[in-house]
């Protein structure tokens, strides 16, 4: 069986950190070079991932849910949208039951999370409570999805943009300092999608 991967917000170059047979694509322009069946065009913060139920065994987003808004006004003007929500929403469906979502993100309170102009959601480490565990906090606001935390934690540079990867010694020092200090700027999650097998 033929494994897949969805990278949201690609860019010019899609990633594929769990090495899946194949690397699909979402964002508003294609990558150049890209097979078109493998890729599809949307602004994911105003429309749903275009794929079906259950398409993906993981999906990608790095440096990308910083771009997605919090609030927005509803198209008929008397109410307001959850883009984000949705978002995570769309990524539940879309996974495979245990399927992962591996996402690398600028965080509070570095300062990479505020100087692009573009950044409209600020994520904090205690984040991922809104859609993890048996009573994720963002059900409030509509969310309907359910993941398990594998990994919340700051990320390090280049080692976390493959998920799984051991630190040396070296690093592992490296990377407690950096951590006590405060300059560590993305925090990476990798969860696990919780839904019944079909």
């Amino acid at each position: 069986m033929i494994t897949k991967h969805l990278d949201l917000g690609c860019g010019p170059c899609p990633r594929n950190p769990y090495s899946r047979d194949e690397v699909h694509a979402v964002d508003l322009v294609a990558p150049e070079g890209m097979e078109p069946r493998l890729f599809r065009q949307a602004n994911l913060s105003l429309e749903p991932i275009p794929h079906p139920d259950s398409t993906f065994d993981s999906i990608s987003a790095f440096d990308f849910i910083e771009h997605i808004p919090r609030v927005l006004t509803a198209a008929d003007g008397r109410g307001t949208r959850f883009p984000f929500i949705e978002l995570m929403n769309e990524i539940h469906r879309t996974l495979k039951p245990g399927g992962l979502l591996y996402a690398l993100t600028p965080a509070y309170p570095h300062a990479a999370t505020f100087q692009d102009p573009t950044h409209v959601n600020v994520i904090t480490n205690i984040t991922s409570m809104y859609f993890c565990g048996d009573q994720p906090l963002a059900r409030m606001y509509g969310y309907h999805g359910s993941f398990e935390a594998l990994r919340n934690d700051w990320a390090m540079y280049p080692e976390d943009f493959v998920p799984g990867t051991i630190l040396g010694w070296r690093r592992r020092l490296r990377r407690w300092r950096l951590k006590r200090s405060g300059r560590l700027s993305h925090l990476v999650w990798e969860f696990a999608c919780v839904k019944p097998v079909l």
